[in-house]
């Protein structure tokens, strides 16, 4: 059956758009430009032997895991970082201008109306176009108009890039939120490190007290003629470098003050208030990881969900380029007065309106369109192989923790039996020398065996607290992410 056009004023719309049609087949070629990149399934990642072993049924760290610290001083810091650190505030200003950015890209899609009005007061010229009584005259010249237009948005452009838009919002709130994790682990592994030094300071005190007190045993033997000049020298030279490395604790301490107080965003009179850390963490606590750790770790790790927005970002930007090889429909209409003078511009006979449909076609742009469509799949694979990078990162950040906690582990046990065995030491070498049977220098020697293996001990309790926190800052902080 054959249709018939009833007029002769359809034809030229029909092949007008016949016309449009055909060469929009011809032109519209974006070529063979696709991405090459693939994302990583995390399932698939062989997971090692510290993983695979520490794997149990165990639940996620919550999104407040420093509390299982047991500090309140530390509690409060990390309330006050979150709350007053400029970086989170530069974070949350990124995720507010991302929202903005998502508001103009929304606006595209909807209808735009403007109303514009305006009078002016001209003299016409008296020898040019315009007749009398105009010529040679003042006048007013009015007009009020309320215009409309819409992009019919017939392929989706305008969509893809709202899309776009909203992933970049939930790529910086990811981002803000990696920005809150980053910044609860630095504060509590700089807490965990005051809290060593503070401990090494008690283990060079005692130790500086127990030479002076050898000293002054020294001094009255030598004064009952049973100690000689050398014997006193040796021990005197050691105190100065006891009390040298006191000092230096001490300025570790004014320094580590002075970086909280940065961190949770104040000034170093701040950091002056912080008194020591009284650090506590039951055993067992945060050595095992949960069973489901490659599949939940993805919505876990601020990270990664970035990583997965911008991935997410960039492909709606290659369907956005690619919306570009197509027409663009828009349709526009107006109405509104116009007159010459004020007597007669609110009458009907003012009247103006008109309606203005557009179609546009991009036909040679001189490989614009395909360097653009190309430069955006790029973006596209890049933000894939980041994303990948990013999840490898994440399981050897989790591999590497277990190692460390499964390793310390074990120096503390070793550390604990020497610490005992120095111990067992310096008290016989006390004893000898206290009932003559040995000389100043072998009590010096096994105080200093002594004070090493106290600050060895000292620094594996630090290093068990920082491997917790290393831990919970690989395995994302306890925050579920929305990935949806």
């Amino acid at each position: 059956m054959t249709l018939r056009c009833r007029s002769r004023r359809f034809v030229l719309p029909a092949l007008a758009c016949a016309g449009i049609c055909a060469i929009a087949a011809g032109c519209a070629d974006m070529g063979k430009i696709q991405p090459q990149a693939g994302q990583l399934q995390p399932a698939k990642l062989n997971m090692g032997h510290a993983i695979s072993s520490a794997s149990a049924d165990v639940a996620w760290p919550d999104e407040r895991w420093w509390e299982a610290l047991h500090d309140q001083q530390l509690n409060r810091l990390i309330d006050t970082g979150l709350n007053d650190s400029p970086t989170l505030g530069i974070a949350e200003a990124r995720v507010r201008q991302a929202a903005a950015l998502a508001g103009v890209a929304r606006a595209a899609t909807q209808p735009r109306a403007d109303a514009a009005a305006s009078s002016s007061r001209q003299l016409y010229a008296a020898h040019s176009t315009i007749p009398a009584p105009l010529a040679g005259n003042y006048a007013w010249t009015n007009n009020a108009t309320l215009s409309g237009s819409y992009d019919l948005d017939l392929w989706g452009r305008n969509r893809d890039a709202l899309a776009a838009a909203l992933d970049e919002v939930r790529l910086a709130a990811a981002e803000a939120q990696m920005a809150r994790l980053t910044l609860a682990t630095s504060i509590v592994r700089g807490y965990i490190q005051l809290s060593l030094e503070y401990a090494l300071r008690d283990s060079v005190t005692e130790n500086l007290a127990q030479r002076q007190r050898i000293l002054d045993i020294t001094r009255r033997r030598k004064a009952a003629g049973m100690a000689t000049d050398l014997e006193v020298a040796n021990i005197e030279t050691t105190l100065p470098a006891a009390r040298r490395e006191q000092e230096q604790i001490g300025e570790a301490i004014a320094l580590l003050r002075n970086q909280l107080a940065a961190l949770i965003g104040k000034g170093p009179g701040d950091g002056d208030a912080i008194a020591r850390p009284m650090l506590t963490l039951a055993p067992g606590s945060g050595d095992l990881v949960p069973a489901q750790l490659p599949a939940e770790l993805l919505g876990r790790r601020p990270d990664i969900v970035a990583q997965r927005w911008r991935v997410e970002a960039a492909g709606a930007r290659i369907d956005v380029a690619k919306k570009d090889f197509y027409p663009n429909v828009n349709l526009a209409a107006f109405v509104g007065l116009q007159s010459l003078g004020f007597g007669h511009f609110l009458e009907s006979s003012s009247q103006t309106r008109g309606v203005t449909p557009a179609i546009s076609l991009p036909i040679f742009d001189g490989g614009r369109l395909r360097s653009q469509l190309g430069s955006q799949t790029a973006a596209y694979d890049g933000a894939v192989e980041q994303y990948n990078a990013t999840v490898i990162q994440a399981m050897s950040d989790v591999a590497s923790a277990l190692v460390r906690i499964d390793s310390v582990r074990q120096q503390d046990q070793l550390a604990q039996r020497a610490l005992a065995s120095a111990r067992r030491q310096q008290q016989l070498a006390e004893q000898a020398y206290k009932s003559g049977m040995t000389d100043a220098l072998n009590v010096i020697n096994a105080q200093l065996t002594l004070l090493n293996e106290q600050q060895q001990m000292a620094q594996v309790a630090s290093k068990q607290l920082d491997n917790f926190a290393l831990l919970m800052s690989a395995l994302g902080g306890g925050t579920k992410l929305d990935l949806e």
